[in-house]
């Protein structure tokens, strides 16, 4: 069979199949947008310092870091009567449910910490085989397709998760709580949001069907992967370097009394010369070694993608983290977490994250006209710029309403590097690999989180009094770097023609 058979001989899903595909992603993002809008006001509420929060957040990019490449692995060798990839979609559902109903029940910061682990694992063991799932059913012209119909149902779960505090509140639930307590309008969002994620992902696990692999490695339709060649005396030169450099750093930190996140970033050089020194010396062929192959075998797209996403998810989670400080500080003037002022500046924060993730499902149907003018690159470029201008105007705004403006920005930025990069990337990989190369491509979102983490912090202690609003003028500038990036990403015709078919 030829390629060309073989890639028109994928069936394409109608409107309401790809609809039904994508619907989980509704339940996973509403999750998400709770995490997002309200975990940093529960761990303030808890009695964290502003300089502890980023380092509390380390929970979310780890785990992701961890879970979704192993999850990828499985699923790539998963068939059950469920399918490949809806085993794992219905067992993080159930997690991540119960995760959402105890977190705001938290007794201490440090549970609510540990909470913070478990609830961001059990998304992503759901979330990681969404994104495979899309490569393994559609053809490569309907894929675009399927990513922007993603986007819109994260723009639709996150809108509605964000607003709900606030709504909450419009019908008189209470919005302040004793001292360490978090106010029933956060308590019942976590609620319903646990009870939306079930219901959602359990529709796309009970409305869709999964071709068995054998299907889908007769209709590949990626070029062979290229494996680069092996020099182990090389590879463990490279590793103890990177071994001896983490070391050297974790130690200079404890030595000079440096603030303790500086070991996050120290600790990730450690951890990646470890585990390359590891994989050159196994001989077997279990997860760890095909996944850390597959790393080094990854296709050249994925390599140039690599930096623009470090960029766009380093801005990502500086907005995440610090806009409820940022508005509640400068807008609202108050940091005290019982006062009004703070706890209706916060609720504002909820809408400004509705808000954008309303763009982005609008910037959805737009992003494809897009595409077709101007191409992948030019398109992703326009619109992380559009973001950073957004997140950048928040130091010269002072009316937080007017910050609904920045959201259009903000908006577009969020739909587009949600799906643009997927297509860029999308017929690069084989099959066979799918979900693996997914949770490889995860990577490169969360290491921009770990090393914002440990240095967002230090920066704004440094250079910017420790004032949040700051961390929210780096992640403007990460993003204008991001779309100037993309301009160095090989863009095939293949994907202008695949980007162009609207949802």
């Amino acid at each position: 069979m030829t390629p060309a058979v073989q890639a028109s001989a994928k069936p394409q899903l109608s409107f309401w199949q790809i609809w039904n595909m994508c619907f989980g992603f509704l339940g996973i993002q509403f999750g998400f947008a709770l995490q997002n809008a309200n975990v940093s006001r529960i761990f303030q509420t808890l009695g964290a310092s502003m300089e502890d929060i980023p380092i509390l957040w380390i929970a979310a990019p780890l785990t992701g870091l961890i879970v979704q490449p192993i999850v990828g692995y499985l699923s790539d060798r998963t068939w059950t009567g469920l399918g490949r990839r809806r085993p794992y979609f219905l067992a993080g559902a159930v997690l991540t449910s119960l995760a959402l109903f105890f977190m705001p029940n938290s007794p201490s910061l440090w549970i609510a910490a540990g909470l913070l682990w478990i609830l961001d694992a059990s998304i992503n063991i759901s979330m990681e085989p969404f994104r495979a799932f899309v490569g393994d059913q559609l053809p490569v012209k309907q894929r675009a397709s399927g990513y922007a119909m993603q986007s819109f149902f994260i723009g639709v779960g996150a809108v509605v998760a964000s607003l709900l505090p606030w709504l909450l509140a419009k019908f008189g639930v209470a919005n302040t709580a004793a001292p360490g307590e978090v106010p029933d309008t956060v308590r019942y969002a976590f609620y319903a949001g646990g009870a939306v994620l079930l219901l959602a992902i359990g529709w796309t696990v009970l409305r869709t069907r999964e071709y068995p692999p054998e299907t889908l490695k007769a209709w590949d339709e990626a070029p062979p992967l290229s494996r680069r060649p092996r020099e182990p005396a090389r590879v463990r030169r490279n590793a103890l370097a990177w071994l001896l450099t983490g070391v050297i750093g974790i130690s200079v930190v404890a030595w000079q009394g440096w603030d303790k996140q500086l070991y996050i970033f120290a600790g990730l050089i450690t951890a990646y010369g470890a585990a390359l020194l590891l994989r050159s010396n196994l001989r077997g062929d279990g997860a760890f070694t095909h996944i850390m192959d597959d790393l080094y075998d990854m296709p050249p797209t994925m390599r140039q993608l690599a930096v623009v996403q470090f960029f766009s998810w380093f801005a990502l989670f500086a907005m995440w983290i610090y806009t409820t400080a940022a508005v509640t500080g400068v807008h609202y003037g108050s940091s005290d977490t019982t006062s009004a002022a703070y706890n209706e500046g916060a609720n504002w924060v909820g809408v400004l994250f509705a808000a954008y993730n309303g763009f982005a499902a609008l910037a959805a149907m737009v992003i494809p006209w897009m595409v077709k003018r101007w191409g992948l690159r030019i398109s992703h470029l326009i619109n992380a710029t559009l973001g950073g201008l957004g997140l950048l105007s928040f130091v010269v705004i002072r009316d937080p309403q007017w910050l609904l403006l920045s959201m259009v920005g903000v908006g577009f930025a969020w739909a587009s590097i949600l799906s643009l990069p997927y297509a860029l990337l999308s017929d690069s990989v084989p099959a066979g690999k799918m979900g693996v190369y997914m949770g490889i491509f995860n990577f490169f979102i969360v290491i921009p989180q770990l090393v914002a983490a440990s240095l967002l912090g230090v920066l704004l202690k440094l250079f910017f009094g420790s004032e949040p609003i700051y961390a929210l003028v780096i992640g403007g500038v990460s993003l204008v770097v991001a779309g100037l990036c993309v301009l160095r990403v090989r863009e095939p015709l293949r994907h202008v023609a695949a980007a162009t078919a609207n949802p």
